[in-house]
């Protein structure tokens, strides 16, 4: 299963200015809030990329999708995002793999999950 997803960095910049933290608490965790907010001048591109990363994943689950507040990106020491479905972690596994870039005007995200293989 597949999902993909595009977005304006300046529609998520103008969310959060409209909204604040209203906006950031429905859609981010915390930790994904001190990662962006670390980023500087920068931050709305990593706003950007994260929420288009929670929509393409939210269209590879297809069917019942969990809400983007309980999907996190995070990152590994190499800064290759990791996504948990909180509250349930284990809830697709190693089997869910995420891409993310962004440019100044846009962020683009791709989601793929491996089908489970029965025996």
């Amino acid at each position: 299963m597949v999902g993909t997803d595009i977005i304006e960095v300046a529609r998520i910049e103008n969310l959060i200015k409209e909204k604040g933290d209203k906006f950031l608490n429905k859609i981010y965790t915390q930790k994904e809030i001190d990662y962006c907010e670390s980023k500087g001048p920068n931050k709305y591109q990593h706003y950007a990329g994260r929420f288009a990363a929670k929509e393409a994943i939210t269209k590879a689950i297809g069917n019942q999708p969990p809400s983007l507040k309980n999907i996190q990106i995070t990152n590994d020491d190499n800064g290759a995002p990791i996504v948990d479905i909180i509250p349930d972690p284990v809830f697709l596994g190693p089997s869910l793999y995420i891409s993310i870039s962004h440019v100044k005007k846009y962020a683009v995200a791709f989601a793929y999950i491996e089908p489970l293989v029965h025996n």
